[in-house]
């Protein structure tokens, strides 16, 4: 039987002293037939290990329809890991931030009456027992003591940034313990002080996050985590993007720079990301630390591996600090060729926005919470009274965007990120606020926060009620007629010799979505930075192919450019 285990100085493989040296891969972010590929190209890096965390709202979007299979199928990526020769490092959260929607957390579980999120209360433990007892079936096996590869198992995420029950953190534990991990279990927080004491309990050993001054890092590290090795499980070698900014990269050097003093101080590390992968759909999350930023649909993350799979310049760097440590495989990817480039004619089928098919009439306008809707819009609707306008429309908040119409004529546009909640609307019969949820906070107090038209709405200071809701399934859109102009359904299709890789530029469109053959690439922005959506070659297939585009306010040019490198925004000077 092979062991894993945590020594006085070092993690001891089998008794003797080893070295982490691993990669984050989040399996829900990566095309399954691209998994296998990934981790492979990470081990030419030099890693001997891959990171994951498990999103439980990926697993179980709805209470008790848990799924494990296709994307989902956590122990078939475990397992692709294992055939490469690597060890495994899991963590289940429940909370993961990682900026995936929500963080990680389903939104039936953040929207229940009374729950206490993140902490000893009943029913948000019951519901976290549950998940887990499922995540530890498929993990239990795949131990490196039972023959697997799975070496560590982390409990909670960074929870000292957020709370300090104690008796939390100890449940998690008797939960894992008992559903029979045991592998060294880990917590992880930012090398801060305070961070450090609240979220860990004397049996757990305690990793860092951090992406610079990694001696000093470590230092702090070695006087909450006095015995043992050290380690940084984040180490960050790059960033995310928001809608609005530029696309954040780090310097090759100074990463590997970083990177080599962590290993030369004998510290294992678990390199965030080694491979960002893609928020497609809607599972971007958002950030609000006083502004609302959505996340964007690409999760490139400046990583050694980027959004398509192929190794960058920072790879290269990381490989040759590696190789100081330990050998590395003599081949080296060779680099891709780069994606066709062509151009493809849209047909514009008119307005897609389905007619009004309430399945909620209330006073005021209902959340999406409480439609138990999970797509990102809701077609809002209500009769107007009389009046001689203008008349100032007031909205309690807007989550996220809203766009307003009046007798099916546009007036306007309110969003959350600039702290918009009010405008000034003409005379008309009927009012009509499609509502977008451009994505979930994923950090601090604002997880699970209700999206939609929150509180009640008013025309001149008196309310305005008899709402109807309708949830808008964009899978099922179809266009209500011809035309391209304004909001518009645009499809085409094309010919491909083979499947492949292909890059969609998205800049001579306003806002939406888009998807091939079926397969929903994701959000597109003219709103900077990212500027093209990464399309997987097994979303492709040789022979016909088709796009369809759900543009939600206008298409400067009714055409789909597919171009030969992504491209993801300026970077800062």
């Amino acid at each position: 039987m092979t062991t894993f285990t945590i020594g006085e100085t070092d993690f001891l493989l089998d008794g003797e002293p080893f070295q982490v040296i691993s990669g984050t891969l989040h399996y829900f972010r990566i095309h399954p037939d691209h998994w296998a590929d990934r981790i492979r190209t990470a081990k030419a890096m030099g890693l001997n290990t891959i990171e994951t965390y498990v999103a439980w709202n990926a697993h179980e979007p709805v209470r008790g329809e848990w799924d494990a299979t296709g994307w989902n199928d956590l122990g078939r990526f475990l397992d692709l890991v294992a055939t490469e020769g690597l060890h495994a490092i899991v963590r289940p959260g429940p909370y993961i931030c990682a900026e995936w929607h929500n963080g990680g957390l389903p939104v039936w579980l953040t929207s229940m009456p009374g729950i206490g999120l993140r902490r000893s209360e009943p029913q948000y433990l019951a519901a976290v027992t549950e998940y887990l007892e499922r995540v530890y079936e498929i993990v239990v096996p795949r131990q490196i003591d039972r023959g697997g590869n799975v070496v560590l198992v982390q409990i909670e995420n960074e929870y000292g940034a957020y709370g300090s029950d104690k008796d939390y953190l100890r449940e998690l534990v008797r939960i894992t313990r008992d559903a029979g991990i045991t592998v060294p279990l880990t917590t992880v927080d930012q090398p801060m002080p305070w961070m450090l004491e609240n979220g860990s309990l004397p049996e757990l050993h305690v990793t860092g996050s951090f992406g610079s001054r990694s001696a000093e890092r470590l230092a702090t590290l070695r006087e909450h985590q006095p015995t043992g090795p050290l380690m940084c499980s984040e180490f960050w070698d790059g960033w995310f993007d928001w809608w609005g900014s530029i696309h954040h990269t780090t310097d090759p050097a100074a990463s590997a720079h970083d990177l080599d003093v962590l290993l030369a101080a004998g510290a294992s590390v678990n390199i965030y990301m080694v491979h960002g992968g893609t928020n497609f759909g809607t599972t971007n999350g958002a950030n609000d630390k006083g502004r609302f930023d959505p996340i964007v649909t690409s999760y490139d993350y400046d990583a050694p591996i980027d959004e398509a799979g192929r190794p960058t310049a920072k790879f290269h760097a990381f490989r040759d600090v590696i190789a100081k440590y330990t050998s590395v495989p003599e081949l080296v990817p060779t680099p891709r060729p780069a994606a066709p480039a062509f151009e493809v004619p849209l047909s514009g089928e008119g307005d897609w926005m389905p007619g009004i098919d309430a399945i909620a009439i209330a006073d005021d306008p209902p959340s999406f919470e409480q439609l138990a809707h999970l797509g990102p819009l809701v077609r809002y609707d209500v009769e107007l009274p009389a009046f001689s306008g203008p008349a100032a429309l007031v909205f309690g908040e807007v989550r996220d965007l809203a766009w307003v119409h009046v007798d099916g004529t546009p007036v306007g546009r309110l969003s959350r990120t600039l702290h918009e909640r009010a405008l000034t609307i003409p005379a008309g019969a009927h009012l009509t606020v499609l509502v977008e949820d451009q994505g979930r906070v994923n950090y601090a107090d604002r997880l699970g926060e209700a999206k939609g038209l929150i509180g009640t709405v008013t025309l001149n200071g008196a309310p305005l009620t008899g709402w109807t809701a309708t949830p808008v399934a964009l899978e099922a859109a179809s266009g209500a007629g011809t035309g391209s102009v304004g909001r518009a359904l645009l499809r085409g299709s094309f010919e491909l010799d083979a499947a492949v890789d292909l890059f969609l530029d998205t800049a001579a469109w306003g806002k939406g979505y888009a998807f091939v053959n079926g397969f929903f690439l994701g959000r597109y922005w003219n709103n900077v930075p990212q500027n093209t959506l990464y399309v997987p070659a097994p979303a492709t297939r040789a022979g016909a192919n088709e796009i369809v585009v759900l543009e939600l306010e206008h298409a400067v040019e009714a055409a789909a450019r597919f171009v030969a490198a992504p491209s993801l925004g300026q970077l800062e000077e």
